[in-house]
């Protein structure tokens, strides 16, 4: 979709931090139901089909977009680098940034995730060893709700004909780009639940990493969520290295 709005990322000033007028706006709007807004960003054109490990939140909000938004801004301004190269990179520098990711990445570790790859620290993966890494959303597109970061309660994703088209077509045509020894580690109840039924229906193969807490700071039952499931996230990432090793 890169190509329907290169233009209008041309046009935006590369001299200051952007702000949501400048993103959020017509130039940039895909499609509206109601409350709803999806717009452009592209982080999530990329699509590493070599992953090790895929995590996958429910949309992207603010933040991500606008850190996305900026790195393209700068790369495309140096005019050396291909298209494929600028999208991989802004996925590389927007994909769950700031504190999101330091909360990811602590739990990860947590999780024991990192021994499974060999790996000192998850951290790796969002940087040195990327190939090992795909993020995405569930909702590939950034969605607001009246203007907020969109949730997944208001409306339910089944809820909504936009939401559920990209959920249950758009995600699953996704996922089965990828290798089916993938780890899928779903970001929260909403999206661990569409991925439950997408597994359950056998839309989807990867091994499930469920019950993960969402990593944003406002979610503030991260922290007693993942003490009650950290054995069984660190369980079945055991799981999933042993299932790996054999197919």
């Amino acid at each position: 979709m890169l190509s329907r709005y290169l233009k209008f990322i041309e046009q935006l000033p590369d001299i200051r931090e952007l702000k949501k007028e400048d993103l959020m706006n017509t130039n940039f709007l895909i499609e509206k139901e109601n409350n709803l807004k999806m717009y452009y960003s592209p982080h999530n054109e990329y699509v590493n089909n070599k992953a090790k490990i895929v995590i996958v939140g429910i949309t992207p909000g603010w933040t991500q977009m606008k850190k996305a938004f900026e790195t393209f801004i700068t790369l495309d301004r140096e005019r050396k680098w291909s298209t494929t190269i600028m999208l991989k990179e802004t996925k590389k520098a927007a994909s769950f940034s700031g504190t999101m990711r330091t909360n990811l990445i602590y739990m990860l570790d947590e999780c024991k995730l990192h021994c499974a790859l060999g790996l000192p620290s998850t951290r790796y993966m969002f940087d040195g060893s990327r190939v090992l890494l795909h993020t995405t959303s569930l909702i590939k597109f950034p969605v607001f709700h009246k203007n907020k970061n969109y949730t997944a309660h208001q409306p339910k994703i089944d809820n909504s004909p936009l939401l559920s088209k990209y959920a249950y077509h758009e995600f699953v045509e996704e996922m089965n780009s990828l290798p089916n020894s993938s780890l899928l580690i779903p970001l929260g109840k909403g999206v661990d639940n569409i991925i439950n039924e997408l597994k359950q229906k056998g839309r989807i193969n990867q091994v499930c990493l469920t019950r993960f807490p969402h990593p944003s700071g406002a979610n503030g039952h991260r922290v007693s969520e993942f003490n009650k499931y950290k054995n069984y996230l660190i369980d079945n990432i055991d799981y999933w290295a042993r299932y790996r090793k054999e197919n």
